[in-house]
This record gives structure tokens, C-alpha cells and sequence, in this order.
């Protein structure tokens, strides 16, 4: 069975992520007593107990979910899973490339806690915000980003179904399209509680401190193909993934195209490997007849095959 492995973003996390994986697999003790050595924070402190303003907090949340991602991922390896293709949604692509052996964990965590903290302090200087509008087309959610941008920086961040767009930009910028959106007939409109606008412009003081970084970082070819959110084309260039990684930063996830490239490429099944359920809800959206599970959870890893 041809398999796909998906990766979660921001978002997933909930207080309690990891603990069962700890108090079962000492590989998972490994990797999260490695991560709070590099991180100078103890992550199994936050994720297990929280609380959860702490663990919403983006240099904490990123390496949370990264994290908890990859030990998944390691177990099922140790299973015998062996995927055809990977992809990850946004801080999700970090977790797919070490999924895919073509980043080290220790180097991924590396730049998962310098991304975060980027990306917090690039929110801290330019103020901004995100919101999810809820049932227009993508062509109507970029014409009102448009029509918006007089009050300030608005764009679409992530196209994550085909009627889910998230906007990303000014505090201004942002809220004048979402009342477009509403006169507009949009069935939801929804402000996101992030610390920054994700995804567009206002990252860019990040994304040149995150590419310096990446320009250092060992990325060997990984063994199976990735789908980049900029590109949403399947690859194994080293070069093209490093790209990749820093025009994220400023560039909208196209989730709703890789995931449609994924389906092409042939699979049979997705697996959602890290916490929450949130890339299956998504993928029901893309394509109904897609067959998704989530191996987050010690019950869930140990039921894979059945």
C-alpha cells in the first residue's frame, strides 16, 4: 500500500501531547530529554502540564509539536512504515524532512527554535494577526485581500481546503478584509489567536535571519520525495528544500495543491504523525474518498496495522 505521511503545524498542540509516549517508549524520553537540553526549557513540563497559554506561545509551540512529530515518526519507522511521500504543513515540513532522513533531529530542532523565536520576535516588531474565512473561494479571498490592502498588509497564508482560506497581515490590513469577507458572504469569519502574521509579508525580517541559519545546515537527499508548501510539487532537490524553507516564511502554504499532488502520486492511505487531528479534517475537505489516520498516540501508533 502506497503510504503518505502528514505532518501537523501550529495549532495541533494540546496540553498532555507526549505523555503517554513517555510513559511507554524510551525513545521518546531520549528525545524529548535531548530537546530540553538544546532548548534551555523543559518541553516535557510544558507539553504534558502546561499550561496552556505557555504552550501557545510560538518558540514554544513550534519545538512542541516538532518534537512529538518526529518521535512518532521514529516509532513507526521501528515498525516497518515506510512512506512514499512526505509532506508537512508549515512548521510541519521541518518534522516531514526528518521523517524523510534529510535533516538530522538535532539540526531540525536547531532551526525549529531559531524559526520560533524569529518568528515571535518579527510579531513583537511588526505587530499583525490572522483569520480564517470560512466558505468563499480562493479567487474571492485574494480579491478581497486586494481590495484591503489601502488599510494595511493583507494576504493569503494558507489555502487549507478549498473553502478554508487563512489571511495573514496588519492588524488593519487584516481586520478591514475580514469585513469584506462578511459583506461578501463568507459562512465564518474567524480572527486566529497567533503572535504574529504568519505567512506574509511582516516575516521578512525572519525569514533573512532563517536563511542564514539554513545556508549552514547539512540537508542530504531524502528517501522518498517531499512536497514543499511554496512549490506543492513533489522533490528530492537539496537545494529546492532549503529554498523552500525560507520563502515559506513570507510565502502562503499551498496546502489544499500538495495535497492534490500527494493523491496523484498514487497514495493509497494517509497518516497524520504528530498531535491533533487537524490535516485529516482538512483532507476530507480536498477529496472525500481520501483515507486518513491519526498516529499520534501510544493506542494509535500499536494499532497501525490493524
Amino acid at each position: 500500500m502506497k503510504l503518505a505521511l502528514i505532518f501537523p503545524g501550529q495549532a495541533s498542540q494540546y496540553v498532555g501531547m507526549g505523555k503517554d509516549l513517555c510513559e511507554r517508549y524510551p525513545l521518546a524520553n531520549e528525545f524529548y530529554d535531548k530537546a530540553s537540553d538544546v532548548l534551555e526549557f523543559d518541553l516535557k513540563q510544558i507539553s504534558f502540564q502546561g499550561p496552556e497559554e505557555e504552550l501557545k506561545q510560538t518558540r514554544i509551540t513550534q519545538p512542541a509539536i516538532f518534537v512529538h512529530s518526529v518521535i512518532v515518526a521514529h516509532l513507526l519507522a521501528e515498525r516497518g512504515v515506510r512512506p512514499a511521500i512526505v509532506a508537512g504543513h508549515s512548521l510541519g515540513e521541518y518534522s516531514a524532512l526528518v521523517g524523510a532522513q534529510a535533516i538530522s533531529f538535532e539540526d531540525g530542532l536547531q532551526l525549529v527554535k531559531l524559526r520560533g523565536e524569529l518568528m515571535q520576535q518579527a510579531g513583537n516588531r511588526n505587530p499583525g494577526t490572522m483569520a480564517a474565512i470560512l466558505g468563499l473561494k480562493t479567487e474571492q479571498v485574494t480579491a478581497i485581500c486586494r481590495e484591503a490592502e489601502d488599510a494595511g498588509v493583507v494576504v493569503p497564508a494558507n489555502f487549507n481546503s478549498p473553502e478554508q482560506v487563512v489571511i495573514s497581515g496588519s492588524i488593519t490590513g487584516v481586520h478591514k478584509a475580514m469585513e469584506l469577507a462578511k459583506t461578501k458572504g463568507a459562512k465564518r469569519v474567524v480572527e486566529l489567536v497567533v503572535s504574529g502574521a504568519f505567512h506574509s509579508p511582516l516575516m521578512i525580517p525572519a525569514r533573512d535571519q532563517l536563511g542564514q541559519a539554513l545556508a549552514k545546515i547539512k540537508i542530504q537527499k531524502p528517501s522518498c520525495p517531499v512536497v514543499p508548501n511554496v512549490t506543492a510539487e513533489p522533490t528530492e532537490d537539496v537545494e529546492v528544500i532549503r529554498r523552500c524553507l525560507v520563502e515559506q516564511l513570507t510565502s502562503p502554504v499551498q496546502w489544499v495543491n500538495s495535497m492534490r499532488t500527494v493523491i496523484n502520486f498514487g497514495v493509497e492511505k494517509f497518516l497524520e504523525v504528530g498531535p491533533g487531528k487537524v490535516l485529516c479534517g482538512l483532507l476530507r475537505r480536498i477529496d472525500r474518498q481520501a483515507i486518513c489516520e491519526t498516529v499520534g498516540t501510544v493506542e494509535e501508533i500499536e494499532n497501525i496495522h490493524n
